[in-house]
């Protein structure tokens, strides 16, 4: 087994893969509107990283203490979290500085985002009228008194923290909330303003402008200054690699509490006076300096996810348009192409609208007789429900597991749950203490007086949105075993009581590990009798402790491991005489890398397996996910390529390394390969 300084923590890993988001946001070969969305894609992962890792961190550190003789782990857990300020206050840094420099780069495209302090005459003007009709009353506004406590402060707002100091000298603190989800968080200010450029200005500039008519009608402000402050507190209290359900339910009520009670994160400006802070902190009752962070002027930039796509040039991606499947275009009838072959699609590159035509086809056919799926993630306005709704009022059986405790989705998914129940479709929700996040659906149909079961197996949600963003995998296919393998999962979600047998799924929690080890070990035997042997796994994060020491002994029995890794990787690859037959790449680009895929070489007979599971635990001992063999050989044949397109990558590949310093794949005297688009064209080659 290896020693544990061998493997990255993942909370510094997960940190070194927003660094390659913030590299997309740097590099100037990314146009400048996309760069400067890569940017609200990087605050955005850094808030969940707080909400999520970081709490993750704290609650460790709370439960040590707990303990007795835990002084060690107290101090690892305490000086993780000091390097990870560090790393945050590194990144935070190289964002700022990126953050001005495509501001001018914009200014020079005649795109100007302007604050308080750089507005013409007329334009303030503009502002205040807008100030007074549009955003004062939707303002919520606090006066703090210094004995009571804070008002709630939610997470998804930011705020200005307002220093006031009234006429007859009293000073006060004041909390505004910003409206951003009423208004939107960039203003534009009319063109014959603007002379003729393209001009924006923040709502929390609007405000700071225009600070002083906040109050005006209710006390004598002689001055006020306003600074930006956000909270970010637990996401929840779910069992981890750390954290068993054992211990949980040991502890005492009291300590439950502070596990989630306490915020986790408390953004300032760096602006801000002493005193105030030290106000703030006190009132949050945040005892830690690791808790509480300097920052700039702007908090919540994951907003500028949705900046506007203006000026002139190529300032966005061109887009591109999804490729059709040969196989179901053969077909007016999707259950006839099934039925004549396995199909497999890759996300965006080919159209998510097979799926939804089949449900919606399923949905009216005479000869099916009922749906099942599992709903992890859906889009605002679903078609895959709809389907759904349709088919149960065509009186069709209808089954749909909704997963309650999706993270950050959990309020969407009871409403789809009222919904669907509502319309009479029959809506479960699982199996206790384990999320399921499986990605199947199958669909039983009458043929010649026999029922035949058609499955959806795939690597990523029933969501059309993020099929547009995300690349996935999905296979469909009416294989007797894989679909009656199937059936079997819904019926653990339903009863997990009842022993299930499966031999071509891998299900976590039943056999997903076992077959990871067995494959692994195999592959270790015949490097042992010297014959070729790889393993070839891609995955969002690889975690799990034993799976990363059993790729170790792999990599020392002469093993080739290739890894593609986007996010967390606690792996150290090319470690002499532990991991030098190990490589890791890591690729960010326009679409985000989601599918995880694991091929064994399998002396030759390669095994290739797409899942819904990470490489973690939590994925394969408390979940409930599903790994699918591909057995038609071109699919197999097609998933090899399109992986080893992406080794070749030479334009958005970075090496994971020891140092997690994420340089880019040296391109040699090779061809400049960027995979996304290389395999875009390959399958506008091969279907």
């Amino acid at each position: 087994m290896s020693p544990v300084h061998e493997r990255i923590e993942k909370e510094i890993s997960w940190l070194s893969f927003n660094e390659r988001v913030l590299q997309e946001a740097i590099d100037k070969k990314v146009p400048l509107i996309e760069r400067l969305r890569f940017l609200g894609i990087f605050s955005n992962n850094m808030d969940e990283f707080f909400r999520v890792r970081v709490a993750d961190v704290n609650r460790r550190i709370i439960i040590a203490r707990a303990k007795i003789d835990a002084d060690l782990t107290v101090k690892h857990e305490k000086k993780l979290l000091r390097d990870i300020q560090e790393k945050v206050q590194q990144l935070q840094a190289r964002f700022d500085q990126t953050y001005n420099e495509i501001l001018a780069e914009l200014a020079q495209r005649n795109v100007l985002l302007l604050n308080e302090t750089q507005l013409t005459e007329e334009q303030g003007d503009w502002i205040q009228e807008y100030f007074r009709d549009e955003l004062k009353p939707a303002l919520s506004t606090w006066l703090l008194d210094r004995a009571e406590e804070l008002p709630q402060i939610e997470e998804k707002l930011i705020y200005l923290a307002v220093d006031l100091v009234l006429e007859n000298g009293t000073q006060l603190y004041s909390l505004i909330a910003i409206p951003t989800e009423k208004l939107g968080r960039f203003i534009p200010i009319p063109k014959r303003y603007s002379k003729g450029k393209r001009t924006f200005i923040l709502l929390d500039d609007i405000i700071r402008y225009c600070l002083l008519d906040v109050y005006s009608e209710v006390m004598n402000v002689a001055k006020a200054d306003a600074y930006t402050v956000k909270l970010t507190r637990d996401a929840e209290l779910e069992r981890g690699e750390e954290i068993t359900q054992s211990l949980l339910d040991q502890l005492s009520s009291s300590l439950k509490k502070r596990l989630v009670a306490a915020p986790v994160r408390f953004v300032y400006d760096r602006e801000m006076p002493e005193q105030m802070l030290k106000f703030f902190v006190r009132k949050l009752g945040m005892n830690s300096d690791e808790s509480h962070m300097p920052g700039g002027r702007y908090h919540n930039f994951k907003d500028f996810v949705g900046f506007p796509a203006v000026g002139r040039g190529k300032m966005v991606y061109e887009p591109l348009q999804p490729l059709t499947s040969p196989q179901f275009e053969k077909y007016r009838n999707l259950f006839k192409a099934i039925r004549e072959q396995d199909i497999l699609l890759y996300y965006p590159y080919h159209s998510f609208k097979y799926f939804t035509e089949l449900l919606r086809q399923a949905s009216i056919d005479p000869r099916v007789t009922a749906i099942s799926i599992s709903i992890y993630r859906v889009a605002n306005d679903s078609r895959v429900v709809s389907a759904l709704i349709a088919a149960s009022q065509n009186n069709k059986h209808v089954s749909v597991n909704v997963e309650l405790q999706a993270r950050f989705d959990e309020e969407a998914n009871i409403e789809w749950s009222k919904r669907l129940t509502d319309a009479g479709v029959m809506v479960e929700f699982g199996v206790p203490n384990l999320k399921v996040h499986t990605k199947i659906c199958l669909i039983k149909r009458i043929e010649k007086g026999k029922e035949v079961k058609y499955a959806h197996i795939g690597t990523g949600n029933f969501h059309e949105k993020t099929a547009e963003i995300y690349t996935d995998f999905s296979l469909f296919t009416c294989h007797p075993g894989i679909t009656e393998e199937a059936d079997r999962v819904f019926d653990f979600i339903s009863h997990s009581y009842r022993r299930h047998n499966f031999r071509h799924l891998w299900v976590s929690p039943l056999n997903n590990r076992d077959n990871f080890r067995n494959r692994i070990k195999r592959e270790i035997a015949n490097a042992g009798e010297g014959k070729s042997a790889e393993i070839i796994l891609k995955a969002n994060n690889l975690v799990d402790h034993e799976i990363i020491d059993l790729l170790y002994d792999a990599s020392q029995a002469g093993v080739i491991v290739r890894l593609i890794i986007r996010g967390m990787c606690c792996l150290t690859p090319g470690i002499k005489g532990l991991s030098e037959n190990i490589t890791a790449i890591s690729i960010v680009d326009r679409y985000l890398e989601h599918p995880r895929v694991s091929v064994f070489h399998n002396n030759g007979d390669p095994e290739v397996y797409i899942s819904s599971a990470d490489i973690m635990q939590r994925n394969l001992d408390f979940r409930v996910e599903v790994g699918c063999p591909i057995y038609d050989t071109a699919l197999k044949n097609k998933i090899i390529d399109i992986l080893e397109i992406q080794f070749s990558d030479r334009a958005k590949a970075r090496v994971i390394n020891a140092q997690q310093n994420n340089p880019y794949v040296n391109r040699g005297n090779r061809k400049k390969i960027r995979s996304q688009m290389e395999i875009r064209n390959y399958l506008a080659r091969n279907g």
